[in-house]
Parts: structure tokens; sequence; C-alpha cells
């Protein structure tokens, strides 16, 4: 097996989320429930890492609290400075926010470690993996802009033709229904397979 090439195995034993291997597994193959998509579980997964975070920093929180965190993190929907005060409240904690977003999983990863470390194989796969492919050319072009926004702010602000402090750079793609109105995020919409309205 190719577990020293996995990002997925090597978190789970850094983090020592020894059974989180087992979760991932039965749930992907929708074992005594109802089966989570790749992306389903590499939200869990780093969840899961975050939980970890805040329990090796001594963190005090609440129930429910440290999934708020993550959504507050990564979500499309969320304001800057919703963002900005969650990661600050984290970092007061001793959190590196920065070297855990990096160390946050994507879809792919889990495929990875579900098949080439676990030996896991799902029958219906096939049905999912062009949306999971397409979400991840939206994923690669957001990043892109994010990129080339961030170095268009640099260098103007570098030559003294803008102003700006500390800044992140926030890129959301949202789809509106024009049957009902109901405006999705990408993500949303396709991890939905179409509108409520359909």
């Amino acid at each position: 097996m190719r577990s020293e090439q996995s990002k997925v195995a090597q978190l789970i034993e850094t983090y020592e989320l020894e059974s989180m291997g087992a979760e991932l597994e039965q749930a992907w193959l929708g074992e005594n429930r109802e089966r989570q998509s790749l992306r389903d579980l590499a939200d869990r997964f780093n969840r899961a890492l975050l939980v970890a975070a805040i329990r090796d920093a001594g963190m005090d929180v609440i129930d429910g609290e440290p999934a708020n965190f993550y959504r507050l993190l990564t979500a499309e929907d969320v304001s800057a400075g919703k963002r900005i005060e969650a990661r600050n409240r984290l970092e007061r904690a001793g959190i590196d926010v920065d070297g855990l977003e990096q160390e946050f999983v994507t879809y792919q990863a889990i495929r990875y470690y579900l098949r080439e470390v676990r030996g896991v194989r799902y029958e219906s796969e096939p049905d999912t993996e062009q949306v999971e492919r397409e979400q991840d050319t939206i994923d690669r072009l957001r990043s892109r802009v994010e990129t080339v926004v961030r170095d268009t702010v640099d260098r103007l602000n570098s030559g003294d033709k803008l102003t700006v402090g500390e800044y992140r750079v926030f890129v959301s793609i949202d789809i509106r229904c024009q049957d009902c109105g109901t405006r999705y995020s990408i993500s949303d919409l396709l991890s939905r397979g179409g509108c409520n309205c359909q």
C-alpha cells in the first residue's frame, strides 16, 4: 500500500485520528447509513483536523462550535468580517490557521487514500466522478482567479498605485435558478444534483 504517499494517512497519524480511516471507509460505502460523497468526506476529515487542532491548543469551545468554525473558514457565503473574526479567535488560542488550512484535504486526496491505501472500491463510483471532475475544474479556475487578483493587488500596492493593509481574496461563483429564484453556490448545486424546484 502507499500510505507514505497519502496526505490523508500522514495527517491521520500526525493528528492521532486512528479511527478516522475506518469511519471514512464506512461512510463512503454507506455501511449502516446513507452513503457520503468524497466531497462530504473531505469536509468531514477537515473538520476532524480542526477539532484536533482545537483539542491540542486546549481551547475552550461549546458543542457545535468547531463545526461552525469550519463553516466560517471555508463556506463561500460567509462574510469577510465573520471569517476574519473566526480566524482571529482561533489564532488567539494558539492555532496556526494558515498552516491548518494548508493541511485541509481535497476529495481527490480522500479518494486516493480510500482506493490506494485502504483498497476500497465503490461499485457506482463512475456516476459521481464526472461531477467531481467538473467541480475540480471549477475549483482550479477559482484558485487561479484568486491568485491573479492577489498578484495584481500586491503589484499595485508595492507600486504605490493602491493602498491596502493585510487582506484576503474571496472568489465565489453562484448560480440563480430563473424558474424559482433560488441562489446556490456552484459547489452546492453540483452536490445537490440540481435545483429543488426541478
